[in-house]
Order: C-alpha cells, then structure tokens, then sequence
C-alpha cells in the first residue's frame, strides 16, 4: 500500500520525504507483547515514567475511533484537557472540529492523541526525556490504529514524530513516511497557533487539502 501512495503522490506532483530512524527514543518502559486497547488505558493512568504524574489532574489518553484512517496529533494535554481527560478541547478544540468539518469528517470519524498523556505545568514545552516516557504508548496506539494518515499539529509533534529539527515551515506542506511504517504522515500548524495567527489558516487549510487527497487514494 505504501509503494502504490507513493506512485500517486509522485504523480500528482507531491513530493515524499522518509526518515532515517524508523524508531522513536527507548524510553526504558516496555508494554507487554501485543498490549491490547483496554490494557493501554489501564496502563496510561498508573504510569509513573516522568515527574507530569506528580503534578496533573488526570492522564489524557485519546478520543475517537479506534479504527480510524486519519490520526491527528498534537503535543500535550493543556488547562482544559486536564480538567476534562479528552485532548483538544476549549477554543483550539472548537477550531480543530471547524477544521475537520471543512473536509466532511467529525471529530468521531478520527482518533485524536497527544504526544504526552500529561500535561506539562503552565502549559511550558514537553521535554525530550517526557516525550520518551510516553512513546512507548503512543507507538502502540498507533500499531493498533493502523491510521492511513497522521496529521501532525504543531512544531513539537511533527518534530518528534519525525525526529526532525527543521521548523515546522519546512514540514508542512509534503507528505512524510512515519517511521518504517509506511504510513503518510502530515505536518501542519497547530490550531492554537492559528487562533493567534489567521493568516497561518490559508497554509493549514493547503494541508487539510493534502490530506484527503492521501484519504482517497485507492487502497
């Protein structure tokens, strides 16, 4: 499937970029083999792997379906999303539906994740050994996903799920290979940004485009 997206992105003028690591960071926490859907959300509350256990409210783990073709993730749960335990929520999260209706699909259509399950305090920056300790979660809903596309939201996610330093101007805008997956992965601004900064919206939208033409493409 991965071959036959690439032919069809190269016809229609897309270029492809693919990663030299086809892992993220060893975070030092293993899942048992073959964690299942239900093992994970028991394993999300109790983990303990970073100093963000000490400090939130409740771990965010994701929402939506769980057999969804497109992933969307952003960096870390905020004020809202700690309060409530469901990433994207409050004005960035009314903006992300906006922008999931553009393109015929509901917030229920996708699954929605976050790079950590916690939330940072006074919403600073993820660090690295933070985003290591979550990995290991991410990477396996993912695996159980089995998304057709990830849509990265915002500089920190597109660049750890990538292992990228390039900022997200340089991202955005080409379609990725997520690790040895196979699997598209897209890169656009996040919808907070987008709320400080409108005219960004003319790009996300170039974006939200890109990903539903890699959607249609024939399996």
């Amino acid at each position: 499937m991965a071959q036959l997206r690439d032919e069809y992105l190269r016809t229609i003028g897309i270029p492809v970029w693919r990663l030299r690591s086809a892992s993220l960071p060893d975070s030092g926490l293993h899942l048992p083999d073959q964690a299942s859907w239900e093992s994970l959300t028991r394993a999300v509350p109790a983990c303990t792997q970073c100093v963000l256990h000490r400090s939130r409210t409740q771990t965010v783990f994701g929402v939506g379906n769980a057999h969804a073709e497109l992933l969307i993730i952003g960096e870390a749960p905020g004020a809202d999303e700690d309060r409530q335990g469901e990433p994207f929520v409050g004005r960035a999260g009314q903006l992300l539906n906006a922008m999931l209706g553009a393109i015929q699909l509901a917030r229920d259509d996708v699954y929605i994740a976050n790079i950590l399950k916690c939330r940072p305090p006074n919403n600073r920056d993820p660090k690295p050994e933070e985003a290591a300790a979550c990995s290991p979660f991410l990477t396996r809903q993912i695996e159980l996903i089995e998304p057709k596309v990830i849509l990265a939201l915002g500089r920190i996610a597109a660049q750890w799920l990538l292992q990228s330093d390039r900022p997200i101007g340089r991202l955005r805008g080409t379609v990725h290979s997520y690790g040895s997956t196979g699997i598209a992965l897209v890169a656009s601004y996040h919808p907070a940004y987008l709320l400080r900064s409108p005219l960004a919206k003319a790009k996300a939208w170039e974006d939200l485009v890109l990903v539903t033409r890699i959607l249609g493409e024939a399996p």
